[in-house]
């Protein structure tokens, strides 16, 4: 499925909203607990991912497979 891309902008103190649609799209629901990481390979050179996960999922996550 395609879909649609949101523009965000990062204020000047680092923060950004997130559309609910996209939270909701995600499964993410309003007051959750995030884990945020870097998706690169730590060479400082990354790609500008950033991966969010709903923190409960990335702790099981990490008991079960080690990773997130």
């Amino acid at each position: 499925m395609l879909r649609e891309p949101s523009e965000l902008r990062i204020d000047s103190q680092g923060r950004i909203e997130l559309p609910m649609s996209l939270l909701a799209e995600a499964g993410i629901a309003p007051e959750a607990a995030l884990i945020a990481f870097s998706d690169g390979d730590g060479d400082g050179d990354g790609d500008g991912r950033i991966v969010l996960r709903r923190a409960e999922d990335a702790m099981r996550d990490l008991i079960e497979r080690g990773q997130l």
